[in-house]
Order: C-alpha cells, then structure tokens, then sequence
C-alpha cells in the first residue's frame, strides 16, 4: 500500500475513533450533575438530537447494506445517549424533566415513526437510500448545531460550566479528520462535505454532512470557552421588595389608564391589627400623663401640710 493510501486509510480511522470519543466527552459534566445530584441549567437538546442521529444512521446503514462499522459505532451511540437522557431526567428539575420526554416523544417516537413510515411506502431502492441518507444530513446539523442553544446562557452569564469543552473539542477534531481523509483522497465532496459524525470508511460521500460547517461550529464554541473561562460571573439577582412594590403599583396605574371601567380603585388601608396597635399606644400614653399629674399633686399637697405645720410650730 502507498504511502498516501496510509495516510487515507489513517485519517479515516480516525475520524471513526475519534467519533467514539466524541460519545464519551459528556461524561465529565455528567460526573458533575450527579455531584450536584442536579442537572439545573444543564440542557438535555444536545443528546437527545445525537440519539436521534444514531437512530437515524442505523436505518441507514441497514438499507445500504455492507456497513458493519456504521451499525456498531451508532449502536454505541444509541446506548451512550440513552444513559445520558435517562441521567439527566433523573437529577432534572420537573420542568426540564416534562421538556425532555416532550422532545423524545416528538423527535425520537413520532418523528423517526412518521420517517420510516414515509420512506417504506413512498420511496423504493437507490431513492429511499438517498431520501434517508438526506435527513441524516439534517439531523446530523443538528447534532452540531445543538450546542449552539447554550452559547447564548455563555454569554449571558459569563460562565462555561454548562457548555463541556470536549464536546466541542472532539466535535471539531472528527471535522478535520473526515476533511483530510477526503482531501488525501483527492475528492472535494468528502473533503468539504464529509461528515464527522459516526460514519464508516469508504462510504459514497454525496449523502454526507457539512464538514466545513461544522468546523466552524466547534472553533466558535471553542474560542468562546477561551473567553469566559476565567470570567467573572454575572449573577442574575432578583428585585428587592420594594422595588418590585412599586413595579405592581406602576402595573396597576399602567392598568387603571388602559381599562379605568373595569377596575376598582384600590386605597391602602391599615389593618385592624395596625389601628389597635396605635390605640394601645395613645392609651399608654395617656395613662402615663395621668400617673405623673397624680405625683404632682400629692407632691404639691405634701409642700402645703409641711407648710402648715411649720406655722403651727412657731405659735
């Protein structure tokens, strides 16, 4: 063998090895939701896509025949996400828990059973091929593009913790390895549209995903954890009480302008607790004037007897 055809054959294999570690980067956030025995703020779109993805490639692979190394990276591929979905539903608030089965049931059930259905009745041989062979391109766009939802909370919050860097290190490593395999190979359509994803060697490459995007996809990721790793990060505080007072009492004003027939005015009022409270207050207080005019006048009196008594004396 030729010294190129090593190095085609090496690339390749290692766009397939590399695929395989791609699987394994979520591990370390993974290791942290269940440190944290919560998955708050961590997003499940990422892994139940790539699920989807490896579905979608196993039925692929089965109506090609002949591809033994699709089948088995993608059958890995299923059983790894499927881990991951089920860990993230376990350690998931309620919220993000129903968005998930929601997104499994829409993508994962009623889609690929809606596109096995629509591809075993409306398409026959070479074209039901390429109509699967298409859609795994759509969905393997996804795959990189998924991540992409989080950039945004990055950015917001000035904090990588939810976006694992090995994702899109390896995302952007099996790029550049399915690029040189195509590029050795002399042939631009798997150079500038192979894919990444799972995907055997020495397979018809014009059914393939956007290699080219999805390299940019992982350096933009990856050149945006270089930015705020060391960030300082932005904690969303809630309003203060008082300001959120006044925010009801502008809504309320905002309101009364807008629709004045259908509202009843409102007047602060003191409650009972509050006006008996004050009484008690004004009673004790009088109570203590009273209790010093009392003193006074017994003290005055005192003054008026003595006196009395002195003049008594002195006749």
């Amino acid at each position: 063998m030729a010294p190129h055809h090593y190095l085609t054959f090496a690339f390749g294999l290692l766009g397939n090895i590399v695929s395989f570690m791609m699987f394994l980067a979520p591990i370390p956030t993974f290791h942290k939701i269940y440190k944290k025995k919560s998955a708050e703020g961590f997003q499940s779109l990422p892994y139940v896509v790539a699920l989807l993805s490896s579905m979608l490639w196993i039925y692929y692979a089965l109506l090609k025949k002949d591809a033994m190394l699709l089948i088995t990276i993608n059958s890995f591929g299923c059983v790894i996400e499927t881990v991951y979905i089920a860990l993230f539903i376990f350690y998931a608030p309620k919220k993000s828990r129903m968005e998930t089965v929601k997104l499994l049931l829409l993508l994962n059930v009623f889609g690929y059973g809606l596109m096995l259905v629509l591809t075993t009745f409306l398409a026959k041989g070479e074209k039901r091929l390429q109509a699967v062979g298409w859609i795994c391109l759509a969905f393997n766009l996804s795959v990189f593009a998924a991540p992409l939802c989080i950039m945004r909370q990055v950015i917001k919050t000035k904090s990588v913790e939810f976006m694992p860097f090995p994702l899109s290190f390896f995302l952007t490593l099996g790029a550049v390895m399915w690029f040189f395999y195509g590029l050795l190979l002399k042939d631009y359509n798997i150079a500038v549209i192979c894919n990444f994803f799972p995907f055997p060697l020495f397979v018809p490459m014009d059914e393939q995903f956007p290699n080219v995007l999805g390299f940019i996809f992982g350096i933009a990721q990856m050149a945006l954890y270089i930015i705020y790793k060391n960030a300082k990060k932005t904690v969303l505080q809630e309003p203060k009480l008082q300001e959120l007072s006044e925010h009801v009492i502008d809504v309320v004003k905002i309101s009364t302008l807008v629709c004045p027939a259908e509202l009843n005015p409102v007047v602060l009022q003191q409650s009972n607790n509050d006006t008996t409270t004050h009484d008690d207050n004004d009673q004790t207080g009088n109570d203590k004037i009273e209790s010093e005019n009392v003193k006074e006048n017994k003290v005055e009196e005192t003054k008026k007897e003595a006196a009395q008594v002195d003049v008594l004396a002195q006749v």
